[in-house]
């Protein structure tokens, strides 16, 4: 104590007043933690209150204060003397979508799947397994956002499609927060759920060839398409060269599935001018055939000799080659080359349902959004990866979410973004090897 006052009572110094202040603090937020609910906000908060408590530790002469803190403390837990309104730093957070998200009834489930597009189960699973990587390093400002809360705003995002102004709000979030959000959930993904996009080994490479040979394509590895996602016009780069055919802004993204619309490889980033052939061989997937390693196995000998290591179905934007087989195309064909085109387009279709599924699901990628192009290929990655995990839960896709209505009222079918060829592509490249492949598997079907 430092002296006493004019009626002899003892007066705290300035030391000792910070000291008391300090420890109200620590009390108000050790109050504060313990209504937060959850294991990771208690866990948070414990660490919190220790920060906090060792720095009343630390303060000067803290233990000829303890009386006044002791009485302090108690005067602030039996209400006695009232806590003011705090001042708040930054943005105060509301309910809205979130709060809804958080409310556990017979409805929730319903929730998650129109808003997340995910059932509760797959979402905490998600959550659990990025938690590790989401965590946010504590303030005293205010909470940190907790991982649930910052993969539960990511899904959204790609789920909806709004724009960060529009949807932070209903987070109780502010825009830089959505945005590391999206960033940070991205990164998350991409780590620990990478091996979720693979080209085909082991037992799944067994089951996907069975699939494709039941269909009439023995030895086939899958089937690829590409995908324009239309964006707005990019700044600070040539834009014309995102221009599209189609007279939209978009970057093209190359991914190839199975007969069950996993992806099994994609590749995305260049810009919609470019054409699906410069796509292919810009990708690994046309460096790895060359080269041997992307059909491993034992070759399946066809009708007339001929022997496949393997190989993939396309349109005929591509041309033929021996690892991509696409079909005839034409009018007046022979029988046995429009049988073949009718069996090579229904397994090919794999790709559009991949892409409905997909877009359809993830609206932000179905409709043109100004977006940051440098970031853009590992989200649509990340959507591809979520894409995989929900077909492995059995989450079933609603198929409505293919078709809107237009401005003048009329319903209609989206737009995917898969820019069909005008005509089938031609090229030198196209060896007697490729087309006596394709005449192979026509011969072979003549008899299945």
């Amino acid at each position: 104590m430092e002296g006493c006052d004019g009626g002899g009572r003892a007066v705290l110094s300035r030391t000792e007043r910070a000291a008391v202040a300090a420890a109200a603090i620590a009390v108000v937020r050790r109050y504060k933690s313990e209504r937060a609910p959850g294991r990771m906000k208690a866990a948070l908060s414990r660490r919190r209150h220790r920060l906090l408590l060792q720095r009343v530790l630390d303060a000067p002469d803290c233990i000829t204060t303890s009386e006044a803190v002791v009485q302090l403390c108690a005067a602030i837990g039996s209400g006695v003397l009232p806590r003011a309104t705090p001042r708040w730093w930054m943005r105060r957070r509301t309910g809205g979508t979130w709060e809804d998200l958080r409310v556990c009834n017979d409805a929730a489930d319903d929730y998650f799947r129109e808003k997340l597009r995910m059932s509760r189960r797959v979402f905490m699973e998600i959550t659990e397994a990025c938690a590790p990587h989401l965590q946010r390093q504590v303030t005293f400002y205010r909470e940190p956002l907790q991982p649930d809360q910052i993969v539960a705003y990511a899904l959204y995002r790609w789920a909806t499609g709004e724009s960060y102004d529009n949807n932070t709000s209903s987070f109780g979030i502010g825009r830089a927060s959505g945005v590391g959000a999206v960033r940070d959930v991205t990164a998350a993904l991409l780590r620990v759920y990478g091996d979720k996009i693979s080209w085909l080994t082991g037992v799944h490479k067994h089951v996907v060839l069975w699939a494709f040979q039941d269909k009439g394509f023995p030895n086939c590895h899958g089937a690829v398409d590409c995908t324009h996602i239309y964006v707005d016009k990019p700044a600070n780069t040539p834009s014309e060269n995102y221009f599209d055919r189609k007279h939209h802004f978009s970057i093209i993204a190359q991914v190839v599935v199975d007969l069950d619309l996993h992806v099994l490889d994609v590749f995305v980033g260049y810009p919609g001018s470019c054409h699906d052939i410069r796509v292919i061989q810009l990708s690994s997937l046309s460096k790895r055939a060359e080269d041997g390693t992307l059909f491993r196995g034992l070759p399946v000998m066809l009708p007339g000799g001929v022997r496949t290591n393997g190989y993939i179905l396309g349109d005929n934007k591509y041309p033929p080659s021996e690892w991509i087989v696409v079909s005839y195309g034409g009018i007046n064909q022979h029988p046995d080359e429009e049988r073949f085109d009718n069996k090579q387009k229904v397994a090919r279709g794999a790709v559009e349902r991949a892409f409905g599924r997909l877009k359809g699901m993830w609206r932000l990628f179905l409709r043109p959004h100004k977006t940051n192009l440098d970031t853009l290929p590992q989200q649509f990655t990340a959507v591809c990866i979520l894409h995989n995990i929900l077909l492995d839960a059995g989450i079933e896709f609603d198929e409505n979410l293919l078709w809107e209505v237009d401005e003048n009222g009329v319903r209609r079918r989206v737009d995917l973004g898969i820019h069909r060829p005008l005509q089938p592509v031609t090229m030198l490249t196209s060896t007697d090897a490729a087309h006596a492949l394709r005449n192979a598997l026509a011969e072979r079907m003549k008899h299945i």
